[in-house]
């Protein structure tokens, strides 16, 4: 049993081994990588071939090499081709009798002469070769028959050499053949002394400062022009014309030069009749240029206006630019009508709805790229080259203008004219895009040393001047050509640029601003004059000093910042409501060049607000300021004296919180505004980005909030985008003030009236001091007599006066005014800085005071009381000779912020019922910082093209002086009202 079942154990185990070496070996072949190595024909072999269907190299077959394709073998010298298969061939030795091969390769023949290298026959000049019959079998022995060159023949071998065709009409009399003194070029004969055979086949490129010997002006250059010249060649005038073009139109001192020769001939002509009534076009020759007169290129371009009427909106709107171009080729030949526009004034790919926004009138259009040097060497292998006219229209009566060129490099006797005044313009007419053919040295097959590129193409409409039905003058196409010499092809790039711009003439506007700015200026500087005779009033000081020059300047330049502010957004808002809403075309927007002025104006105006806003802002942190207790002790408590022991009854203090209240409530308000800064920078953003009005400010006629991605979007224009960001900041800043004076303060909470109502309550005044001797006083003595109290006695108090049971709170009796103008006597000042001196000066080494701190502060509560004591018997009238009045200010004198009476014998208190004493405050200068705050954010926007980033930095900018207001606010306000700074909060 057991021998028995070994064998097929056995054969289960090979059973099993068999299985899994199969299922391991499919595993590995079901994983593998399809892996080939790479190859290009240029990696085989002189006897391999780049087979295209395995992409690897294969050795070609017994007496075959590699074809000059790579792509196939053909057979060596001396052998004829036999079709074996489809895909194949086999090569066999042509028999000693019959040694040399055909020309199609497929037999072997006798030659009538010698063979050639490649081992087929050959026959002398003028002969043709035959080795077929007419019936196409192969001849035994090729012929060679000679073309009859004389009359009837008259005919030579074709460029194939196996046919006879007519000679050239060019050819002398009755003979094909050239004979001296005749010359031949370019398979033409020309008379001896027609035309210098010493021409100048090199293309200069001044921007790479050398020149190249161009083997498409070597090989055409004297045939064209000879043939123009004595045969009126159309296509040869055409292809003079191109090379000249290829010379960017340039002249100089020879002329022999393309130019030159092209120029010989247009002056040779003068005789004959023009072409189109056009005195510029010569018969038969291409139209180049304008002329050379001086001042010519005003009166093409600035005369006659365009018979068409451009309109944005209504029945008659018309905003289609129809451009046409005549397109020849290298060679002067006529190719077809096209419309300009994306594939060939327009390098740049995209798509044809943004390519066609181009030929929108009013819509500013620009686009750049990188093109690759080896893309463009494929794309252009030859230049074309267009002659670019306006379509008028007319129907069958189509009508074209021509659309004068200006070749920005062109030079005229080394001289770069086009980069000068027009007058010295030199106006052309064709151009092309691309040319890689010119800068080729050794051959028109070889890569080119150079190529040029029309690296910008700008087509400019001008607006005629005062025009109300969308009249334009000529456009003008502007060129300018890089030379782009070749190094690395694969690597090298160029940058190309197509745009169409609008302009008008701006002279008028800007001398409507220039008056309006100096009108305004000289009100200003009157405005600054009496502001400065007002601040040396304020300070009771008669010298004109350095002090007062600095000061009227400060002065001066804030209301000339307002100036500039007020005329740029006026101007920015014009352009905005007048561009964008007209329908028939007026006005046109200034270029971004135009627009430096402007922006000159904007920084200005920055720039001056900026003084003013600091120098309001180190005023405000500078002030005097003091807090007048009225409180008195109501009752006497004993008090040991330590001196004596003896007990001795002395007035109980009075509470010193109250003054600590009001301190902390005048130093919240010091910088509250009338407008919410975060709602404004947050509503401003919620307009421009979320609403889309940012879209008003783009380069184009249309007033479209929302575009899609689409469509071409123009570059926005610095005066719009100015314009309407600082009109919706201003619109959005004037209606929060609004909100917050009608609304808000009347009935929710009005904090510069709830601080005169707390002073009032707390039984304090506040004397502030903006000058030396001018300031505002808030008269907070309680009506009460006391504020010191229970909460029961202090509603009784409240309700007895909201009763009318007690006196006014005015100042003067029967009156409710407590805030005042105060204009101080210089003695009354002299007083106020004596105890004010007194109190800030040390009695001993500043070691010593600093180590008795508590006589430091005793020092100071004396000080406190002195100077409260001395404030109230002077509000008390308790000073003969250092009294006051209240009287009313003027109209006039409200207006010019300037006090008539100077403050002689008495003090003056002006009835104040505006609350002005806000004007030491943020509140008070909302105008000052709405202003500054738009400059700022449009400034930045100017400068970054973000109204995102504006913002951020506006909103940071705020954050920063409101900072600082509060830091030296407070601590000014720790120094002068001797308040002890740990108990702000």
């Amino acid at each position: 049993m057991a021998t028995g079942t070994l064998p097929s154990v056995v054969s289960r185990y090979k059973v099993a081994i068999i299985t899994l070496f199969l299922s391991v070996y499919i595993d590995v072949f079901d994983c593998q990588q399809f892996v080939i190595p790479f190859k290009s024909p240029s990696d085989c072999s002189g006897d391999e071939f780049f087979d295209i269907s395995s992409l690897s190299c294969v050795s070609c077959g017994s007496n075959q090499l590699r074809s000059t394709t790579g792509l196939s073998c053909i057979c060596k010298t001396g052998y004829q081709t036999l079709i074996t298969d489809k895909t194949s061939i086999t090569c066999q030795q042509c028999p000693t009798d019959k040694p040399a091969v055909i020309t199609d390769g497929f037999g072997c023949v006798r030659c009538p002469g010698s063979i050639s290298d490649e081992g087929k026959c050959q026959c002398p000049p003028g002969n043709i070769l035959v080795e077929r019959d007419t019936n196409g079998n192969l001849l035994d022995e090729a012929m060679c028959e000679i073309c009859n060159g004389n009359t009837p023949g008259l005919t030579v071998p074709n460029y194939s050499g196996d046919k006879c065709e007519r000679c050239q009409d060019s050819f002398i009399n009755s003979s094909c053949v050239c004979n001296p003194p005749n010359v031949l070029a370019g398979g033409l004969c020309f008379p001896s002394g027609s035309l210098s055979t010493n021409v100048n086949p090199s293309v200069n490129y001044a921007q790479l400062k050398f020149s190249v010997q161009s083997a498409w002006f070597v090989k055409n250059l004297y045939s064209s022009s000879a043939a123009c010249l004595v045969f009126s060649n159309l296509t040869a005038c055409q292809a003079l014309g191109n090379m000249c073009v290829m010379s960017m139109h340039s002249f100089s001192s020879v002329s022999t030069d393309a130019c030159g020769l092209f120029n010989t001939i247009f002056r040779s002509r003068a005789a004959l009749s023009s072409t189109q009534d056009i005195s510029y076009w010569r018969v038969n020759l291409p139209w180049l240029y304008y002329g050379d007169e001086p001042g010519l290129a005003g009166r093409v371009l600035q005369t006659d206006p365009v018979p068409i009427k451009f309109s944005f909106r209504g029945r008659k709107k018309n905003t289609d630019i129809r451009l046409l171009a005549a397109v020849y080729n290298v060679r002067g030949e006529f190719l077809r009508w096209e419309q300009v526009g994306a594939g060939n004034l327009q390098l740049c790919p995209g798509t044809t709805s943004k390519q066609s926004a181009a030929f929108s009138f009013g819509t500013a259009y620009q686009e750049s790229c990188d093109l690759s040097v080896a893309d463009l060497l494929d794309a252009h292998p030859e230049p074309l080259f267009y002659d670019v006219f306006l379509d008028l229209g007319g129907g069958e009566n189509r009508k074209l203008l021509p659309l004068p060129t200006l070749v920005y490099n062109q030079q005229y006797n080394g001289r770069l004219i086009n980069q000068e005044s027009m007058k010295n313009w030199y106006l052309s007419r064709r151009m092309f895009v691309v040319d890689t053919l010119s800068g080729r040295e050794k051959s028109t097959s070889s890569l080119p040393k150079v190529i040029r590129v029309a690296s910008s193409v700008k087509i400019s409409f001008q607006l005629v001047p005062r025009t109300q039905d969308g009249r334009v003058f000529p456009p003008l196409m502007t060129v300018t050509y890089r030379d782009v010499q070749i190094t690395d092809i694969n690597a090298q790039t160029v940058t190309t640029t197509f745009a169409v711009e609008y302009e008008m003439d701006q002279n008028e506007a800007r001398i409507k601003t220039d008056t309006a700015i100096g009108v305004m200026a000289g009100v200003a500087l009157i405005y600054s004059l009496l502001k400065t005779v007002s601040w040396k009033r304020r300070i009771a000081s008669p010298l004109i000093d350095a002090e007062t020059l600095l000061k009227f300047l400060i002065f001066y330049a804030g209301d000339l910042a307002n100036v500039f502010f007020a005329v740029t957004v006026g101007t920015g808002l014009y352009w905005l409501i007048f561009y964008k809403a007209q329908q028939f075309v007026s006005v046109l927007l200034p270029l971004p060049a135009q627009e430096e002025q402007f922006v000159t104006y904007v920084g200005c105006a920055f720039a001056l607000k900026a003084v003013q806003f600091l120098h309001k802002l180190f005023m405000q942190v500078s002030i005097d300021v003091f807090f007048i207790d009225w409180e008195r002790p109501r009752c006497k408590a004993n008090r040991t004296v330590q001196a004596a022991g003896e007990p001795k009854r002395d007035p109980s203090p009075v509470s010193i919180w109250r003054t600590y209240f009001v301190a902390n409530e005048w130093n919240e308000i010091q910088t509250i505004r009338k407008i919410s800064p975060t709602f404004q920078i947050m509503a401003v953003l919620f307009f421009l980005e979320v609403l889309g009005f940012s879209n008003l400010a783009l380069r184009d006629p249309w007033p479209i909030l929302q575009r899609s991605s689409q469509e071409y979007t123009p570059s926005y224009s610095i005066m719009l985008r100015y314009g309407l960001s600082s009109t919706l900041w201003l619109c959005i800043g004037f209606l929060q003030v609004i909100f917050f004076t009608v609304f808000h303060e009347h009935f929710i909470e009005d904090k510069i009236r709830q601080f005169v109502d707390l002073c009032s309550i707390s039984n304090i005044s506040v004397l502030l001091l903006s000058h030396r001797c001018f300031g505002y006083y808030i008269h907070g003595r309680s009506v009460h007599g006391h504020a010191d109290t229970n909460m029961e006695e202090m509603n009784n108090n409240l309700n007895r006066e909201s009763e009318s049971l007690c006196g006014q709170r005015g100042l003067l009796p029967n009156s409710d005014t407590q805030t005042f103008q105060v204009s101080l006597t210089n003695r009354l000042r002299l007083q106020y800085d004596r105890i004010r001196e007194h109190i800030g000066r040390r009695n001993g080494p500043s070691r010593l005071m600093d180590t008795s701190s508590a006589n430091q502060f005793e020092q100071r509560a004396r000080g406190y009381q002195t100077m409260n004591h001395f404030l109230g018997s002077v509000i008390d009238h308790a000073h003969p000779d250092m009294d006051y009045i209240v009287r009313d200010k003027l109209m006039f004198e409200r207006v010019i912020g300037m006090e008539f009476l100077e403050p002689s014998e008495k003090s003056i208190f002006y009835n104040d019922e505006a609350h002005t004493f806000s004007d030491v405050l943020f509140y008070g200068n909302e105008a000052t910082l709405l202003i500054f705050d738009t400059l700022f954010f449009c400034v930045v926007d100017l400068a970054s093209q973000s109204f995102v980033l504006a913002a951020v930095l506006t909103c940071v900018q705020q954050i920063i002086f409101r900072l600082i207001r509060n830091t030296l606010g407070r601590k000014n306000l720790v120094n002068k009202t001797l308040v002890d700074e740990r108990f702000l909060i």
